[in-house]
Parts: C-alpha cells; structure tokens; sequence
C-alpha cells in the first residue's frame, strides 16, 4: 500500500483531543494535521518526535495535513494511522500472499454480520467455508521487540471476540488477524493490565474456535506492505 501522495517529516508538538497534533514542518511552519488513531498511543506522541505526514490539496478538508509515521531514534517506524492496516491487508488478501488465505478469490470489506456489526472482510472461495475477518492495528511496545493490543480500553473490541466465536459455531471460519504497525516488533500479545476484559473475552473465543493470525508489518515514507508472521501468544491467565 503506498501512500497517495508523498510524506513529507515534522516534528510533534502535541497530540490532543484524540485526533489533532500540533506539528512543526522542516521550514518551521506550524500547522494542526489529522491524527487518524483513537488509542491512547501510549509511547508514540511524545513531544519533539520525528514524525513524518502526507499533504493533502483536497478543499474539502479543514486539515490539510494527516499524521502517519512516527520514526524511531534507530531509523525504524510506527504507523500511527489505524486506517492503513485495513488497506495494506486487503491488497495482500488480493494478492495472496497471506498463509492460510490463498484460495479466496473473492475480498469483500466492511461487510454486516452477527447483530449490529460490521466485519472488516468477508473472504469467499470455491469450495471453501466464508472466512470472517477481524484485522487490528497494533502500536503498542513497552518491552523491546514484544507487540502489545490494546493501548487502551476497547469495549467494541471485546465484542468483536463474541461476534467472531458467533461465526465459527455457524460453521465459518472465523479470524482475528494483528498487523503490527511497527518495524521494531519480533512477537504479540494482549495487553491484559490495560483490558483484562478483553484478553478474557480472546481467550474465550479462541478456546471457541476462533483463529489468530500476527503479520508484521514493512513500512517506509513511501508505503506499508504486509510482512512475515509473527509469533503471537496470550499472556498468563
């Protein structure tokens, strides 16, 4: 997945109201770009970041600038632009070049399933159970090199799980895939002290049938590709 149009780096100023940041260009010009990210992204928003952002010339946009990347002190990244998980996903399905999705000839996203949700994508094949999936967006490191889901509450997430398991007693497939956002990340798991009810409500969905899938995550100023699995395990009960 490429960005539409090129990055261009900044520094943080502030991230407030969840979806404003402050920022400063290389020509000192201060502007409030978009910040497409609802987490608290813990780790990621500290002031005088090197962060890199995409222009836009659409009139119809108050904000004329959306917040990416965030680059790392050793030249890694951290996409903090949830959105792009779902884009970067959806051409590997296309593509596939995701393990265990190869004979999916049909990717249809935001589909309605269960009672008042909506399923990132619907996978369809010849001969092949619907495959339900769930893609998330995972920012969180606290540790070197171990991935964390979620950075903070996530109450929608949690019913998700129960959605998913819902699918896999129908008789489909039903998949919680990770993509990890970040350049620096060699394995997963749930951040339970900061939801334990939503690691309660994986874990029970995973007893229930439920697969989970880790990917890294290639990114640069020029785009995101889908990378290697990685390994992905729940933290103790």
């Amino acid at each position: 997945m490429r960005f539409q149009t090129p990055l261009v780096p900044a520094r943080l100023l502030r991230r407030y109201k969840r979806f404003l940041a402050d920022i400063r260009l290389e020509d000192g010009t201060e502007v409030t770009a978009h910040c497409a990210n609802p987490g608290s992204m813990m780790g990621l928003a500290e002031p005088d970041s090197r962060i890199w952002v995409e222009p836009n010339d659409d009139p119809k946009k108050k904000l004329k600038y959306g917040w990416r990347l965030v680059e790392h002190e050793d030249g890694g990244f951290t996409c903090v632009d949830t959105g792009t998980a779902n884009r970067a996903v959806k051409e590997a399905l296309i593509a596939g070049q995701i393990a265990g999705f190869e004979g999916y000839d049909q990717v249809l996203p935001e589909q309605k399933y269960a009672e008042k949700s909506r399923i990132d994508f619907l996978l369809r094949g010849p001969d092949l159970p619907d495959a339900y999936v769930e893609v998330k967006s995972v920012t969180l490191s606290r540790q070197p090199g171990l991935a964390e889901f979620p950075d903070s509450l996530t109450v929608r997430g949690a019913r998700h799980m129960a959605d998913l398991a819902q699918m896999r007693a129908e008789g489909h497939r039903a998949v919680l895939l990770y993509l990890v956002q970040r350049s620096d990340a060699t394995r997963v798991t749930v951040a339970a002290d900061i939801d334990p009810a939503y690691a309660t409500a994986l874990r029970d969905a995973q007893a229930r049938g439920v697969e989970v899938i880790a990917m890294g995550a290639e990114i640069s100023p020029q785009g995101i590709t889908v990378g290697a699995p990685l390994p992905f395990a729940l933290p103790d009960a």
